[in-house]
């Protein structure tokens, strides 16, 4: 199979706002036409209600595809287990039809285990405990729903958490089958296990690219030992950067960011997530190696609540050089 390319996204600031505790939509609206305009290939957003504060993701996506033409939509990531399985097959639904077909993607997540998460779960009525088959389950609820039409469709759910019959009843998306799913998550054995069997794509952050290849080659071998086709898994990466010709003052500002966005250090945080920082041409090589380990599709986070012209710099510097590695 030859190689697709590299494709870089855009985090659409969706937190960074409501922390200056601005939820305008209209900032949202011009990051979308930049983005698209700048030549990025996907815009992402995230989701939560209470944990990280933020508006919804499929309001804000539906609203940034009625002011772009090519752009793919993602979410990075939707908390799907929130949302009851037949009023979120309905919203993707929606989402997909409202973005024309053929431009979404969910990055699916189960939940972050910290307090926070936690609470936003209990606050819903949502049991924290089991989540991540609460996920798994509702992603086969919403692949059978996509699929129940046509002589011999099932058209009702029988799992552990839900029984549901005249799915086939739900409007059908514009995507046959229904968007790709992508599962985000680390580099667990049971994280790879669950991509590499349920799901059309990974989304990760891991702190560093032997780490990534490690993982990446894991989930090729059980792709294939799932009996699933070469390419079934999108392997994509969650990435977070500060550029600032000093990298001193490029990591101060990431910093900054971080005590914002989680009330956490960047020592702590990358411990477990990808950050870089630097120059243009720092972040540039410093991506180039998860590309080496096997990364095709980079959502970038620009990591300050004050990023100036970083998503330009990105696009300008960062992004041709990336994709030149293909």
């Amino acid at each position: 199979m030859s190689d697709p390319g590299v494709r870089i996204g855009a985090l659409l600031p969706t937190r960074e706002m409501a922390i200056l505790n601005d939820f305008s939509v209209k900032p949202l609206l011009d990051f979308a036409r930049r983005a698209e305009n700048l030549g990025y290939d996907s815009l992402w957003t995230g989701d939560s209600l209470v944990a990280r504060t933020r508006l919804d993701p499929f309001v804000v996506l539906a609203a940034a595809a009625a002011v772009t033409e090519r752009i793919q939509l993602g979410t990075g990531a939707l908390t799907a287990a929130l949302r009851h399985p037949l009023l979120g097959a309905n919203m993707v639904t929606s989402l997909d039809h409202a973005s024309g077909g053929n431009r979404l993607v969910l990055g699916l997540g189960a939940g972050f285990p910290m307090p926070e998460s936690e609470d936003e779960f209990n606050s819903l009525g949502v049991p924290f405990d089991g989540r991540v088959g609460r996920l798994d389950e509702n992603v086969r609820f919403w692949r059978t729903a996509w699929a129940s039409r046509g002589e011999g469709a099932p058209t009702g759910h029988h799992g552990k958490l839900w029984q549901q019959e005249g799915l086939e009843r739900l409007a059908a998306p514009a995507t046959p089958g229904g968007p790709p799913l992508w599962l985000a998550g680390s580099d667990t054995p049971r994280v790879l296990a669950r991509a590499a069997r349920l799901y059309d794509g990974w989304l990760p952050f891991l702190p560093t690219e032997a780490a990534y290849a490690q993982a990446w080659a894991s989930i090729q071998e059980q792709v294939a030992a799932n009996g699933r086709p070469e390419g079934a898994v999108t392997p994509g990466l969650y990435a977070t950067i500060n550029i600032n010709p000093d990298p001193a003052k490029a990591k101060q500002q990431l910093e900054d960011y971080l005590q914002g966005y989680y009330g956490r250090s960047l020592e702590v945080m990358s411990t477990f997530q990808a950050y870089g920082w630097g120059s243009a041409d720092d972040c540039a090589e410093w991506l180039a190696g998860y590309i080496r380990a096997g990364a095709r599709h980079i959502v970038v986070r620009v990591g300050s609540l004050d990023p100036g012209d970083q998503l330009e710099q990105l696009a300008e510097a960062v992004l041709p050089a990336v994709r030149a590695l293909v």
